[in-house]
């Protein structure tokens, strides 16, 4: 990597810069996004947000990564659940420094704990399943009565794709995952069970306000969780505007530009039964296309970067630099 560099070329004459936060290059979703980006000429790094040092000061917040500064235009952050505490504060520096996020900090940290997310879409009039905190094993069994008794589904607030979701078919074994889980350190929820729903979902990606794909994912075999990284099969559908209308209103009431809504069919409509800020895109890719999402996602980038460079001009058509604005560090 080469020193410092300063370019005398404006930003609207460079190639807009795209950084990565991931810790798995190799993941299917990682290198579509980057083959999407390329091909409408961002300039792309992945970034491990475990190594990245801001530095804040009296010339406002700087990121290094491997010693050098990071200068772009865009991010968009896949942040891991279990890093959640750790890379949610890194999005938020970069938010600071004015840089285009596809899912902001504070929208990743509200999706990723399932009591807040499920106050933040029912207050926004969203249909969710109703929802208890166990907070002592001893008030595990008001729990389940609150939920309309068992079958009934335990669930770790934390968890993601699928793990740490049971189903309790009676109130002993929803007593013992409550007590595990606590002992555990883990923050038990216990959740209503939708019958009808039983081993499948719907799942719409929702990218810029707007759904452009969305899936049935059934589970396989005996399993009623129907996460595609557990095995499940997947089919594209057309849903209703209906479903269309809670997963784009569920998307923005949590903050998010990308999220993957999953929705519960029951008797009485859809149910939002999860918003996923780092949705997979391999399962939807894989019966829609590749044109559906991760395209998507770089053209909304592309809609940003062009409102964000028209910010830049004063009204005497004087450019102003911005977060991106000079050629140097990682893309040197």
């Amino acid at each position: 990597m080469q020193g410092l560099k300063k370019c005398s070329r404006s930003a609207q004459d460079m190639d807009p810069r795209l950084v990565i936060l991931t810790l798995g290059p190799e993941l299917y979703s990682t290198k579509r996004l980057i083959e999407e980006a390329e091909k409408e000429g961002w300039v792309v790094k992945l970034v491990d947000y475990r190594k990245v040092s801001p530095v804040v000061d009296d010339k406002g917040v700087r990121i290094y990564y491997n010693g050098w500064p990071i200068q772009c235009d865009a991010i968009i952050p896949r942040i891991g659940a279990s890093y959640t505490p750790r890379g949610v504060p890194i999005v938020k520096f970069f938010e600071s420094m004015g840089v285009i996020v596809i899912n902001g900090g504070d929208g990743i940290r509200s999706s990723r704990d399932k009591l807040r997310a499920g106050q933040i879409l029912m207050e926004a009039g969203v249909p969710v399943p109703t929802t208890v905190n166990v907070g002592a094993w001893e008030d595990t069994i008001r729990a389940v009565n609150q939920v309309g008794g068992t079958p009934c589904v335990v669930k770790s607030n934390e968890g993601t794709h699928g793990s740490t979701v049971y189903l309790a078919r009676t109130e002993q074994q929803a007593r013992q995952l409550v007590y595990q889980m606590l002992d555990r350190g883990m923050r038990p929820l216990v959740q209503e069970y939708i019958q009808e729903s039983h081993g499948q979902d719907i799942r719409a990606l929702v990218v810029g306000g707007k759904v452009v794909a969305a899936m049935r994912r059934k589970a396989r075999g005996s399993e009623f969780r129907s996460n595609f990284h557990l095995g499940g099969s997947v089919e594209a559908v057309e849903i209703s505007d209906r479903y269309a209308e809670i997963a784009c209103t569920a998307a923005e009431a949590l903050g998010l530009d990308l999220a993957g809504v999953d929705m519960l069919e029951s008797r009485s409509g859809p149910l939002v039964l999860e918003v996923n800020s780092s949705p997979g895109l391999e399962g939807i890719e894989s019966v829609k296309g590749k044109g559906f999402v991760a395209a998507e996602v770089v053209r909304l980038l592309n809609r940003r970067l062009a409102e964000s460079r028209e910010d830049f001009e004063t009204s005497d058509g004087t450019e102003m630099t911005g977060a991106g604005s000079e050629a140097s560090g990682i893309y040197d």
